[in-house]
C-alpha cells in the first residue's frame, strides 16, 4: 500500500479558510464553523473497512454520477451516504489534484456566507460535472 494519505489530506483540508480538524469517534473530521465537510476513513477501523478513504459532502446528484462512472475510485460511504456524500478511495492511483477539487467543493457547499463571498462564487462547471 502507498504511504499514509492522511497527512496530504489534512494539508488540503486545513488550507481552506477557517477549517478545523476535529477527532470524532476516533476519526479525523474536517469542519468549518462546526459543520463537517470531510471525514478520513482509516483502513485500521470500521470506517475504512481495510482501505483508506475520504468521505466528502457532495452536491445534489454528484454521488450517484461519480459512483456509477468510476466505482473503482468512488463509493457510497456508510452513515453519510444516504445524505449524498461520496467516498473517495485513497490507496490506488490517487489523483490528488482531483481530491483537492472535491475537498474544496465539499467545503464551499457548507462554507459560511462571509467566507464564501471572499472567495467569490464557485466555478459553475463544478456542479454535476462527473
Amino acid at each position: 500500500m502507498a504511504a499514509d494519505p492522511l497527512p496530504r489530506l489534512r494539508t488540503l483540508c486545513l488550507a481552506l479558510p477557517g477549517t478545523q480538524e476535529v477527532l470524532s469517534h476516533g476519526t479525523p473530521t474536517y469542519r468549518v464553523q462546526d459543520k463537517q465537510f470531510a471525514v478520513f476513513a482509516s483502513p485500521d477501523n470500521h470506517h475504512g473497512n481495510g482501505r483508506p478513504a475520504v468521505w466528502l459532502k457532495a452536491g445534489p446528484g454528484n454521488q450517484e454520477a461519480m459512483v456509477m462512472a468510476m466505482p473503482d475510485r468512488f463509493f457510497v460511504p456508510p452513515y453519510v451516504g444516504p445524505r449524498g456524500w461520496v467516498g473517495v478511495w485513497l490507496d490506488r492511483r490517487v489523483r490528488w489534484g482531483e481530491v483537492k477539487e472535491l475537498v474544496a467543493d465539499a467545503y464551499w457547499l457548507i462554507a459560511p456566507k462571509p467566507a464564501a463571498s471572499k472567495r467569490g462564487p464557485p466555478p459553475s462547471h463544478r456542479s454535476n460535472r462527473r
